[in-house]
């Protein structure tokens, strides 16, 4: 079992940048696969990028790539979402969820466990 613990999120100009961290509890995070999901208000949870358990394969949203980064750190039990160039549209509560496996998903059933969330706000 893994708990996760989200931080870094914050109100930031269009065209700025954050950094999302996610902590992990449990001495399997190398386990497991991880991900980020967004909610804007009135919408559905939305895929945003997924890493492998080793950290060499990544896959993102059409509408982050090129502009956000996933990667781990498993010493620090640690996942982190950079986001650069940000829009109005990047407006959304930023989940990271985790499941033992070795596969990428980008639904969110695939996931066994979640954050609570920490809310990113891109001002215009």
């Amino acid at each position: 079992q893994v708990q996760l613990v989200e931080s870094g999120g914050g109100l930031v100009q269009a065209g700025g940048s954050l950094r999302l961290s996610c902590a992990a509890s449990g001495r399997t995070y190398s386990t497991y696969g991880m991900a980020w999901f967004r909610q804007a208000p009135g919408q559905e949870r939305e895929f945003v990028a997924a890493i492998s358990r080793s950290g060499g394969t990544t896959y993102y949203a059409d509408s982050v790539k090129g502009r956000f980064t996933i990667s781990r750190d498993n010493a620090k039990n640690t996942l982190y979402l950079q986001m650069n160039s940000l829009k109005p549209e990047d407006t959304a509560v930023y989940y990271c969820a985790a499941r033992e496996t070795a596969a990428l998903f980008t639904t969110t059933p695939r996931y066994n466990y979640w954050g609570q969330g920490t809310q990113v706000t891109v001002s215009s």
